[in-house]
């Protein structure tokens, strides 16, 4: 049971979502949540058998179609219309491990029982989850209003045998997947495929990718800037901890705090220094590097409420006896969330190059373009130039896409959050600075060559030495695009206890 996660009413935290995804646990329904999909469903079965009038999105058209009455007779024909027209999605694919993170939250947001599905629907998303059943979703098509139709519907396609799927490494057809585990289509009831296809699951798990990623890149750009902060000789006096609790913003003081830690025990840090002040980029991390940290927090409890949430439409409430047809699916608070993120780490990568260009500049005894024979080896000078073109590019992405909103659905639908857009730009953003970061590691790891036999805390003495296993000291001009490769690599594959990236 142990190797069992159950989806039942307690509160999903991204503690949860992480343990998840580095055991690989299964899924399945509580007992709990089992009676309460059921019970809901009853409720609407026994609601359409007496109910005359028209109920949106349950015996009517959509969107600006609302007021057009269906006949009981096409119910089902209507919902699976429904995921047919509406799978519209362009563009790259949506990666693979976000997927499955949107069949995790269409779950999860499906098991609160106000949504009118039936077990056996929610079973076969189950189904897919566990059985790594990847349907093929593409990253534009969503206005992130109405929820994320397109996306959703292509999430959807593979229950009624039709669209893609990865399986096993392939991609196969939704009628295929079927047929290898002898499964029949999921016949959609009334309100099935609109709850299906309403909801912000797209932006929810590009949300909790994005968190997860850049706590931990937040960590890892106070953990390089301290290495870069010892290659330059920098001063420790702007880490003092009576500048911080004067001004008291919760990231600085704790970017100032965890930038100690990394430093204790240093020679170079203690040694007298002949520059009274430094840089901004290194005098100002803890300010910076904060300010994001702050930010990101209040991002993080944008989605933690987002991915607890019921966020398709119409919502039903038995035991009230009501149907309310409003607007959970609305991207909004994702919308401004991303913007905010995508801010944040921008301005990571944007003082991470700076501190790198400091340490080609030839000051406080680095070697120009930290190469010993520079004029005949060029050394370090260009990927300067590859962080700068990146940093460029994020400002232009980090542009905010919640600001704009375009009619929709013949005026229905006539303010939209384009929040799907504000998630595929932050995730280009937060991998920009993931390269940045590796490029100033590179750089950093140099530059503390030349400062032997002064050595480092023994902290970074211990990360460095992992580091360097693969990426030495270079003496002569290498292909630098291939470290730059190895630095990313080694960023990608350190793994970082959740709780000291959530620390503060």
């Amino acid at each position: 049971m142990d190797n069992l996660y159950y989806i039942d009413s307690k509160q999903v935290t991204f503690e949860i979502i992480n343990n998840l995804i580095l055991t690989d646990k299964k899924i399945a329904l509580s007992k709990e949540t089992i009676l309460k999909i059921e019970s809901c469903r009853n409720y609407l079965d026994a609601k359409m058998k007496q109910e005359t009038k028209p109920i949106y999105g349950i015996n009517t058209g959509f969107g600006s179609l609302c007021n057009v009455k269906i006949d009981t007779n096409n119910l089902q024909k209507l919902q699976e219309n429904l995921v047919m027209s509406h799978a519209c999605g362009t563009g790259s694919e949506v990666p693979k491990r976000i997927v499955k993170m949107m069949l995790f939250l269409k779950i999860q947001s499906l098991s609160y029982g106000h949504s009118g599905v039936q077990v056996e629907t929610v079973q076969r998303l189950v189904d897919f989850y566990n059985y790594d059943i990847i349907p093929v979703i593409y990253t534009q098509g969503s206005l992130g209003a109405s929820g994320d139709l397109a996306p959703l519907a292509h999430l959807a396609l593979p229950l009624i045998g039709k669209g893609e799927v990865y399986f096993q490494g392939e991609k196969i057809s939704g009628e295929a997947i079927l047929s290898k585990f002898n499964w029949s289509k999921i016949e959609l009831k009334s309100k099935e495929g609109l709850a299906l296809l309403n909801g912000t699951q797209f932006m929810s798990a590009y949300g909790v990718d994005l968190i997860l990623k850049s706590y931990k890149l937040l960590y890892l750009a106070d953990l390089i800037g301290a290495v870069s902060l010892e290659a330059f000789d920098g001063n420790d006096a702007p880490l003092n901890e009576l500048i911080h609790f004067i001004r008291p913003h919760n990231g600085q003081i704790k970017t100032a705090e965890r930038i100690r830690e990394f430093l204790d025990g240093s020679e170079l840090i203690i040694q007298s220094k002949l520059n009274v002040q430094d840089p901004y980029s290194f005098r100002c991390m803890p300010q910076v590097h904060g300010a994001s940290k702050d930010a990101l927090s209040y991002c993080k409890k944008v989605f933690l409420t987002e991915i607890n949430s019921v966020t398709d439409n119409p919502n039903i409430f038995e035991k009230t006896d009501e149907i309310i047809s409003g607007g959970n699916f609305h991207g909004q608070p994702l919308a401004l969330a991303f913007d905010f993120l995508a801010i944040a780490m921008a301005e990571i990568g944007s003082i991470s190059e700076r501190r790198t260009y400091q340490l080609i500049s030839g000051l406080r005894g680095l070697p120009p373009f930290l190469v010993k024979n520079s004029g005949l080896n060029s050394g370090f000078m260009i990927p300067q130039y590859t962080a700068a073109s990146i940093v460029s590019q994020n400002k232009q992405l980090a542009t905010p896409s919640s600001v704009d909103s375009i009619v929709s659905s013949n005026g229905q639908e006539d303010h939209v959050s384009m929040g799907a857009n504000g998630a595929t730009k932050a995730f280009k953003i937060v991998k920009n600075v993931q390269t940045v970061l590796a490029i100033e590691l590179l750089n950093a790891s140099q530059a503390l060559f030349f400062r032997l036999p002064l050595k480092t805390s023994p902290f970074l003495e211990a990360f460095l030495s992992s580091f360097r296993v693969d990426i030495p000291f270079i003496e002569d001009d290498v292909i630098l695009s291939e470290e730059i490769a190895k630095s990313n690599t080694f960023i990608e594959s350190l793994e970082i206890d959740l709780e000291e990236m959530f620390s503060y």
